[in-house]
């Protein structure tokens, strides 16, 4: 068995999704292949890796490859049976930097900017042409691996690669499968510790359906009592979003402020602070990581003696469900074929999935509530729309992606909007494709 990671200079989270493979008690031996553009980077991840190897598996073979050589990034794909995609295109600088630094000159407030928005749209933009090279690439190379998708925006690319290439793609976040312990964490309510509980929708606008306990009682009426009682300081958007419709989101409050046009407005700046609302959130936190990679890179590699506890991430638990045959359930965003019966069918779904030896068998959640699903349109738009740019490259598409979000419409007129992304497309040069 063969698993190819791309994107491995993002060394803290290559450790978590291979020291989890590397601590899998049924994934006895393979080959890791590390595939990344930045060579530093690349040698950083190796050594690390290695070393977890050399602790946990030495019989696992480690090799690395530079993505800028094309043989050799062939060589990385060649006869991989699991491909861990966690690439960012254009990285914090210039990209990032230049996705939060000109909305903000025409006053759009951003938080985070990775997934929808018009941080969304252009990052999804300048990701896809790397994408679809890589998907060439598998297709010649290794035509049965199952790719897992962990890059933003999530909805957009895997969405691209289950529409447009042959490649078998599932999208990974990170919020399914803790946000029921996280509200655990909050309210401290005995009667949720073993709560077991639906979830459906799009991803970071996926709802938590249904909560029972092993009986079926239903304690989503308790659930939204005491979450109002306690008011988490750091959930306002999620609490108001559950309030008004009904249904708590999987995400985080700050990702779930970009998705409506209620919380980040420059006509209302009160609301800013009333719903505690972190703007520019995303960039501080890369500028923190930055900072504290040395630290942390020395703290983990001290002494030679690495170690690793397994994460919960659904990385490692898919390749061993698909290994051994013993299901796994699992969220994952995959293309709707009646998964979600009131949302289009070219639209990427985040439903429960059961991992078993034939692979990933999404399970019906049936018909969301209307205003869930009609929430959930609002974005699947902008989804189908960016996707209409690539496979065009007619600019108009580009537009109208950013005419139909939800937040960049509330904020700007039509003319402005078009300006933005004029700017947008200029500053980002190269790194975009060429649009007609």
């Amino acid at each position: 068995m063969k698993i190819t990671f791309i994107g491995a200079g993002s060394t803290v989270f290559c450790k978590n999704v291979l020291g989890d493979c590397l601590l899998a008690e049924n994934l006895p031996e393979f080959e890791i292949a590390l595939l990344d553009i930045d060579n530093v980077r690349l040698e950083e991840s190796y050594a690390l890796i290695c070393a977890l190897r050399d602790k946990y598996k030495p019989v696992v073979r480690v090799n690395k490859y530079l993505a800028t050589d094309s043989a050799q990034t062939e060589e990385a794909f060649r006869n991989a049976n699991y491909v861990i995609n966690a690439i960012q295109v254009g990285g914090y600088k210039p990209c990032t930097v230049t996705d939060f630094k000109i909305p903000k000159k025409y006053g759009l407030q951003q938080t985070i900017g990775d997934t929808i928005g018009i941080g969304g749209i252009f990052r999804a933009l300048r990701t896809i042409p790397v994408m679809k090279a890589y998907a060439d690439v598998m297709e010649r190379v290794c035509p049965d691996a199952l790719l897992l998708n962990y890059t933003n925006p999530m909805s957009i690319l895997s969405g691209y690669m289950q529409r447009y290439t042959k490649v078998k793609t599932v999208g990974l976040c990170h919020s399914c499968q803790v946000v029921v312990s996280w509200i655990n964490g909050k309210l401290k309510e005995e009667k949720l510790n073993d709560a077991e509980y639906t979830l459906g929708g799009i991803n970071h606008m996926c709802w938590l359906l249904t909560l029972t306990d092993k009986e079926g009682n239903d304690l989503y009426p308790l659930f939204k009592k005491k979450f109002n009682e306690v008011r988490p300081f750091n959930d306002r958007v999620r609490l108001e979003i559950m309030n008004r419709f009904g249904y708590y989101n999987t995400e985080s409050s700050e990702h779930t402020a970009e998705y409506h046009p209620y919380f980040i407005k420059s006509k209302y700046p009160h609301l800013i602070l009333k719903y505690l609302i972190p703007i520019d959130e995303y960039p501080r936190r890369c500028r923190r990581q930055i900072r504290r990679w040395k630290k942390l890179r020395n703290e983990i590699m001290a002494d030679g003696n690495v170690t690793h506890e397994r994460s919960n991430e659904y990385g490692s638990r898919i390749i061993e469900a698909c290994e051994t045959g013993q299901p796994f359930k699992i969220y994952g965003n995959v293309q709707n074929e009646g998964w979600i019966t009131n949302l289009p069918n070219t639209a990427c779904v985040e439903v429960p999935i059961i991992v078993d030896s034939n692979g990933l068998n999404p399970q019906v959640v049936g018909e969301l509530p209307l205003q869930l699903a009609a929430l959930n349109m609002t974005h699947i738009a902008v989804h189908d729309m960016v996707l209409k740019a690539i496979e065009t490259g007619e600019k108009k598409y580009i537009y109208m992606a950013a005419y139909l979000d939800p937040h960049t419409r509330d904020q700007l007129s039509l003319d402005k909007i078009k300006s933005l992304c004029d700017d947008l497309i200029k500053a980002h040069g190269e790194w975009l494709p060429k649009f007609k």
